[in-house]
């Protein structure tokens, strides 16, 4: 029925993900697998497979029942949409029950999808490969809350070190623990068996999760964070920690107001208190909340080493620039800003090379709309390897090249995460995209004739002379909005140089 094995990265079919876990059930197509793969579809169901499991060492009956009808459900749509290639990956519910095997055995007879049990270390090595393959510069611990099971991961600067996986999901200490209060001694005594933590305290905690991603969307509510978006969402321990032991406190009745299913506001309680007992083992300087896990590491191994090694966001950006792009080349514009940031870091070029691509985004929209739309599609964009700060940065400069205003009411609310450094070199960046696409109206084999260089006090526009024809007032208007914003005078020259070029 469906394609099992090896896959080239390359290949253009689609690929299917099921996680079978101790709460959930979900599918998760994606267009591909490549450095950024794009969900074409996602659709989770609360089974709780693992209710009770502790207990009485099988699985929840009525969840194998609404596992099996769900994944009958799951196959008719892969079915449907022509899915090259499903894995199914089963965690910590399915291979500690008792009738694992049998509920195995059944999904395979009525569906024909093969499933792998993985294991406890299986399970949190690909965890820790989804963080990696989502967030750079990792250095702290990954954990992974299931509703059976905690994953933690020693990452130290981006290589896998320390594994374990241990009996701490929420499921689990409800079944086994009476009071919380016996339960938070079981997470802390549990916790402190594991003297390796101790190696990356001060350093950054990564959760990955559903539960603690409600969490996340709980605090981020409660700080008014302008930009909802849970993948990259860093914050202080110390108020996290304060928060989490505020939810530990609370009732179902007293979660239930808030957008977050009821299946999942059962387990929110003793999930913050897990999570509580993490951060006071470890004592991390920072969490960095982290939207890709179990799934995005099972596709990011399908990887070689060479595609693993790439640039999630240029990867992604260039991939939309091509589809986009109304003449394509759009390497071109990040090349032509390059001088007028003669001093920026690898940081800072990354971003400015991420924008250029970007920077044809909106074409096709209607034209009174074009900033608008162009603002909302790169801040929300489904693309790793960035966070807040970055993705406001490269937001705002698309904007500024559409026309858009800094500080107006659209973008008013999420500046305040960019620090003035950046909001001043955002300005330039839109403005200098707003210059590169009006003087050649993105044609970008026309853009390579021309450059933009800071020559002494003044901002250079050179063109060769069968290109003079460019200019006109509204490239002068560019050029003079570049100019103020380096606090230079601007001015174009004709250069005899450049008649050969192109």
């Amino acid at each position: 029925m469906f394609r099992i094995g090896p896959i080239v990265p390359s290949r253009p079919g689609r690929v299917g993900v099921i996680d079978i876990g101790s709460n959930s059930i979900r599918l998760v197509v994606y267009d591909r697998v490549t450095r950024s793969p794009v969900p074409v579809f996602n659709e989770k169901v609360m089974c709780g497979l693992g209710r009770g499991l502790g207990q009485a060492g099988r699985l929840a009956p009525e969840g194998v029942v609404q596992a099996l009808d769900n994944l009958a459900r799951f196959t008719r749509l892969l079915e449907g949409m022509g899915v090259d290639r499903v894995d199914v990956l089963a965690t910590a519910a399915v291979r500690e029950a008792e009738d694992g095997a049998d509920f195995v055995a059944e999904v395979e007879r009525r569906c024909g999808l093969p499933i792998t049990v993985i294991s406890g270390v299986e399970e949190a090595r690909l965890s820790a490969l989804g963080v990696l393959s989502g967030i750079r510069e990792v250095d702290g611990v990954m954990g992974d809350l299931g509703g059976g099971s905690l994953e933690l991961v020693g990452l130290d600067r981006g290589e896998i070190r320390e594994q374990v996986t241990l009996p701490l999901g929420p499921f689990r200490l409800m079944d086994e623990t009476g009071a919380r209060k016996e339960a938070r001694s079981v997470v802390l005594d549990t916790l402190a068996q594991q003297d390796w933590l101790q190696l990356y305290a001060g350093r950054s905690f990564y959760p990955v999760g559903g539960a603690w991603r409600a969490i996340a969307k709980l605090f981020m509510e409660r700080e008014n964070h302008p930009l909802h978006i849970i993948h990259q969402y860093t914050v202080p321990t110390g108020a996290l920690a304060e928060f989490v032991g505020l939810v530990a406190k609370q009732s179902k009745g007293a979660l239930s107001g808030a957008a977050i299913s009821r299946r999942r506001v059962e387990m929110l309680p003793m999930a913050a208190l897990v999570l509580e007992g993490v951060l006071k083992t470890l004592k991390p300087a920072r969490v960095v909340f982290s939207a890709l896990g179990l799934r995005e590491g099972h596709l990011y191994d399908l990887l070689a080493p060479e595609d693993q090694a790439r640039d999630p966001l240029i990867y992604a950006a260039a991939e939309l620039a091509h589809r986009l792009d109304r003449f394509g080349h759009a390497e071109v514009v990040a090349e032509w800003t390059r001088s007028v940031f003669p001093e920026e870091t690898a940081d800072h070029a990354r971003l400015r090379q991420a924008a250029s691509l970007l920077s044809d985004i909106g074409w096709f929209e209607h034209p009174d709309y074009r900033a608008e739309h162009a603002w909302l599609r790169v801040l929300r964009m489904p693309v790793a390897g960035l966070d807040h700060a970055e993705r406001v940065f490269l937001a705002a400069a698309v904007y500024v090249r559409y026309g858009g205003t800094l500080g107006d009411a659209l973008t008013g609310p999420v500046l305040e995460l960019l620090t003035e450094e950046m909001r001043s070199r955002v300005l330039l960046l839109g403005q200098a995209l707003r210059l590169a696409h009006t003087l050649t109206g993105g044609a970008t084999s026309l853009l390579e004739r021309t450059s933009l260089t800071v020559s002494g006090e003044s901002v250079v526009l050179a063109l060769p002379p069968d290109e003079e024809a460019l200019t006109g007032l509204a490239v002068d208007r560019r050029l003079d909005a570049v100019a103020k914003a380096l606090g230079k005078p601007g001015r174009v020259v004709v250069e005899e140089s450049r008649r050969a070029a192109g």
